[in-house]
């Protein structure tokens, strides 16, 4: 098991770096997120062991019950799940420095006032429905800019970028115009010059369409499967609001 992970972490950062270099962009541009989700806590630690730094959860329950594990050994991370107001300060707890899900004004008021209470700052992404799919979280692309500049008030966040999921689709052209659109957003909110925003990030791309992901301007990828292997359950158990919905 421990030498598949090796392998697919090689495969993957190989990946990573021809798409790039197709594309004329830096590898150093683009940041490789293992989502864990469904992935147990010696089999994530062997990746941080192993050169990786970034990881992500879905689910506030896994981030809880992996966090002891975890903690003694160097990483960053993130969170890509639908964020439920009343896990906030378990997100806070366990030392999640990036929530990338922040997708309407209502989870924004809240984490401003809890970060507050706490005297802390948390970086956000802006999640952007580019799909127009129902099944998925996040602001429409009509309504983003205008959000963007209202959770811009709040001092306790700070915005580095927006995430989108895509559209579920084995076919990658399919999927291209998914991220142009978080792309030519990205342009616009650096355009509007809104105080306490900075586009560094756009969180697009996982293990099937990374490639065109990078092409259309992507700085960080979302892979898991590709890395720790198939999952016992289906995408669709992390589609609804209950089960939160970042795939990757």
């Amino acid at each position: 098991m421990k030498e598949d992970i090796l392998h697919n972490l090689k495969l993957i950062n190989t990946r990573i770096k021809n798409a790039c270099e197709k594309a004329g962009r830096n590898p150093g541009e683009v940041k490789l997120l293992l989502a864990t989700k469904t992935v147990s806590a010696e089999r994530i630690k062997f990746a941080l062991e192993n050169g990786q730094a970034l990881i992500a959860e879905n689910k506030v329950q896994e981030l809880k019950e992996k966090y002891e594990d975890l903690k003694e050994i160097f990483h960053t991370n993130h969170f890509i799940g639908h964020l439920q107001t009343n896990k906030i300060k378990d997100i806070l707890k366990y030392d999640v420095t990036c929530v990338q899900s922040l997708d309407r004004l209502e989870l924004a008021e809240k984490l401003h006032q809890r970060l507050l209470t706490e005297n802390k700052t948390l970086e956000v992404l802006i999640q952007v429905n580019t799909s127009n799919e129902e099944s998925k979280f996040g602001i429409d692309p009509s309504e983003a800019i205008e959000l963007t500049k209202k959770i811009a008030e709040f001092s306790t966040l700070k915005i580095k970028g927006l995430m989108t999921i895509g559209l579920f689709s084995a076919e990658t052209e399919k999927v291209r115009p998914c991220f142009k659109i978080l792309k030519n957003l990205q342009q616009e909110i650096i355009h509007e010059n809104i105080p306490n925003v900075t586009m560094n990030e756009l969180s697009m791309g996982m293990s099937g369409d990374l490639e065109t992901a990078i092409e259309e301007g992507a700085t960080i990828v979302r892979v898991g499967t590709a890395v720790f292997g198939a999952r016992i359950y289906p995408d669709s158990y992390y589609w609804n609001e209950e089960n939160n919905n970042a795939r990757e």
